[in-house]
Order: structure tokens, then C-alpha cells, then sequence
């Protein structure tokens, strides 16, 4: 099993949380990262910044800016990867990001460097399942996995074609994408996509977690009653963002994490 394999098969919903990487810094985003273990995230999705980031709103663009003008990028996320999981061997590890960094570096070189780095999956925002083949097979021969996206509007033969990716292997959990829109949407109706993550976890047969629009404890609890975890990023980053120092920013994150994980957990005995 994965890692991110073993952290599912545990009697426990799965906490999710994103950081943008090299906001405010590259090196306080490592201290960030490792705040959010301890307050309880289980897996970290490592955002690679990016210039025109079409699905996330304007907390998470406006954090691409910032770390882009700080020296974020792959390079740098890597780097912030491989000094996690230096110091947390069982921690879960996404490099989240769009294609055309992934693209320019090249696809069997990003492969091996995320695999070199501790990194445990690849999501690619902007990558459609019929354009992956070649990036999922370079990073399955290195052990990487990769996470599709579903989202309200999938068509059935879209989850089709994810159930039989999937069925191939290295792909460790499906992330529902809870609203049409982007990300830090105030719209989302939680327990109905917590219930659509649950069917679509039966068609596919491996684990789905909610995204977009969980920011609160309530929330939490609502979506994972029946998806297998949650994933906060712009709550995370707003705080991030409002924090006047890094002292303030780790409390906030902390806090934070606390609030969503106590939802989680709470979701089990719903």
C-alpha cells in the first residue's frame, strides 16, 4: 500500500489541506505545512503557483501572485517537498498544480524529480483524462499516483473513464470538485456533496474527498458524513494572507486545521 492508501484505510476521515507554496515564503510555507500536521491534516496538497490558475478564485490567485514574486514555482515546491517528508515519512503528499510547468520541465523529468522529493500523487488541474496517458504512465513507473477531478457537471462517461484509470492503478483517491465555479465558492451545499462523493466512490471503487467551499467545522461534518474526507485550501490561505506575522499566521493555521478536523471526526458518529 501507499501512503496515501494507508492513510485512507484507517477508521478516520481523511483532512485534506492545500498551501500555496512560497506565500508569504517558500520557507515559511515548509512551517505552515508542518503546522497543519500536527493540528491534525493528513494529507498536504503542495501548490505549485501559477500565473493564470483558471480554477481558483481570487484568494488563491492573488497567493499565485505573491509566491511567484517570492521565488515560488516547481522548483521551489519540490524543494519544500522533499523538506517535509524529511521530517514527516508517513504525511500524504500532493503537488498540486496546472500542466504547462509540468509541460516545459517535461513530464518524465517532473515524474522523476516529485518521486525524488517524497511526493506521493500529482494533481493537474487543467489536464484532461484524454490528454494524461503519457504524464500518468511516467509517473506511475515511478511510483507516483495521480488524482482526478470529477465535479457536478461529469458526465457518466467521465466517470466511466475514471472508474477504468483508476482500475489500472496509482490513483489513490478521486477529488469531487464540490461546485460549478472556483474555488472559495460560499454556495456549497455540503451534505449533498458529501452524498455524491459517496456514489461516485461506488462506481469507482477508491475513495473521494470533497473540495471546494469547506471552511468550517460545520461544513466539514456535513460533507464527510459520507465522503471519505474533506479538503480546505481557501479558508487556509485566507488565513494565511490575513496573519500579520508569522506567529499569527501558524495560530491561525492551527486553529483552522483543529476546527475541521473536530468536524471530520465528529462525522463518523453522525
Amino acid at each position: 500500500m501507499s501512503r496515501i492508501d494507508r492513510i485512507f484505510a484507517r477508521d478516520a476521515k481523511v483532512l485534506v489541506a492545500y498551501l500555496c507554496v512560497g506565500d508569504p515564503s517558500v520557507e515559511e510555507s515548509v512551517e505552515l505545512a508542518r503546522t497543519c500536521l500536527r493540528a491534525g491534516a493528513d494529507v498536504l496538497e503542495l501548490g505549485v503557483p501559477f500565473s493564470d490558475p483558471t480554477a481558483d478564485g481570487p484568494v488563491i490567485a492573488r497567493a499565485s501572485q505573491r509566491a511567484i514574486a517570492n521565488g515560488g514555482g516547481l522548483a521551489a515546491t519540490l524543494r519544500a517537498a522533499r523538506a517535509i517528508r524529511a521530517e514527516a515519512p508517513d504525511a500524504g503528499i500532493v503537488l498540486f498544480g496546472y500542466y504547462n510547468p509540468l509541460f516545459v520541465r517535461g513530464e518524465a523529468r517532473a515524474a522523476a524529480e516529485a518521486a525524488e522529493a517524497g511526493v506521493d500523487a500529482l494533481l493537474v488541474v487543467d489536464l484532461p483524462l484524454e490528454d494524461g496517458a503519457a504524464l500518468r504512465k511516467a509517473a506511475f513507473e515511478r511510483g507516483v499516483g495521480t488524482v482526478p477531478l470529477l465535479a457536478p457537471t461529469s458526465r457518466a462517461d467521465r466517470v466511466a473513464a475514471t472508474r477504468q484509470i483508476a482500475a489500472g492503478g496509482g490513483v489513490p483517491f478521486v477529488y469531487y470538485v464540490s461546485v460549478t465555479g472556483v474555488t472559495g465558492t460560499a454556495a456549497l451545499q455540503a451534505g449533498e456533496a458529501g452524498a455524491r462523493a459517496s456514489e461516485l466512490k461506488a462506481q469507482i471503487g477508491r475513495p473521494v474527498v470533497v473540495g471546494f467551499g469547506i471552511d468550517s467545522r460545520d461544513k466539514a461534518r456535513a460533507a464527510a458524513r459520507q465522503a471519505d474526507g474533506v479538503v480546505v485550501g481557501t479558508a487556509l490561505v485566507r488565513a494565511i494572507q490575513q496573519g500579520p506575522t508569522p506567529a499569527a499566521r501558524r495560530a491561525a493555521v492551527e486553529n483552522l486545521i483543529r476546527e475541521l478536523r473536530a468536524g471530520a471526526d465528529e462525522a463518523r458518529t453522525c
